[in-house]
């Protein structure tokens, strides 16, 4: 297995639920050698998230600390069945990376095909890079279409580190990713490993994965965590 030099989905304190400082969470990617740390605070829908403006004000935060480049961005909240996310898109210029994702207490849902085409929808909105956690079960989804649209706007599905923590209760999301995985093998489709991070000592935490990795005999080359000289170019950062 090669060594990772990325994870691009963690939170801050300034998510509301959260316990490190984005300072805490760079001094903890240097000392794991990671070459990029995305942070990604919640977007508004979540209770007790930032405001908007911190958004607005990423600008001020120097993109390199103790030499581990900073990506930094949101987690969007997919609100509903067209695939809308909860920040205006004049935000996103500000941003450095975008994810979006389902979560219970925002998403209004509707049938596996509905929410299916929610998350495709998300995946054509050309200011997304990355979808989190689709194998976490909140929404019933088809997975194959999502990985062929993914391929086709060149937009990464991620496998969630965090959901599969037994304390989260995330029936299915441990065979959910085992699909994920076997079908982007199938397809010859890359992915990103997601911590999920709420606290430094969790950034780059995979140990959850690595077991599915080896289970499906997933090919390195599909890993984009592996290959960070590779990730700009792919999500066209």
């Amino acid at each position: 297995m090669r060594q990772v030099k990325l994870d691009l989905h963690t939170h801050t304190i300034a998510s509301g639920h959260a316990y490190s400082s984005l300072q805490e969470m760079a001094q903890r990617a240097s000392q794991l050698g990671l070459t990029y740390l995305g942070i990604t605070e919640h977007g508004p829908a979540i209770p007790g998230t930032c405001d908007p403006i911190y958004f607005h004000n990423m600008i001020a935060i120097p993109r390199e600390m103790y030499g581990v480049h900073l990506l930094l961005g949101a987690e969007l909240n997919i609100l509903d069945l067209d695939g809308t996310v909860d920040l205006d898109p004049s935000y996103y210029e500000r941003m450095d990376i975008r994810i979006a994702g389902i979560h219970a207490s925002c998403f209004k849902g509707g049938s596996r095909e509905e929410n299916t085409q929610a998350v495709i929808n998300t995946i054509k909105n050309p200011w997304v890079n990355i979808i989190s956690h689709p194998g976490d079960g909140t929404a019933q989804l088809d997975f194959e279409p999502l990985v062929l649209a993914a391929a086709e706007h060149r937009t990464l599905l991620e496998i969630n580190n965090w959901t599969m923590n037994p304390t989260r209760n995330k029936v299915g999301a441990l065979e959910n990713n085992l699909e994920l995985l076997r079908l982007h093998k199938k397809h010859g489709v890359p992915l990103i490993l997601g911590s999920d991070a709420h606290i430094s000592f969790s950034i780059a935490d995979y140990s959850r994965i690595y077991p599915l990795l080896e289970e499906t005999a997933f090919p390195d080359e599909l890993v984009m965590n592996y290959w960070p000289e590779r990730l700009g170019e792919y999500l066209s950062l």
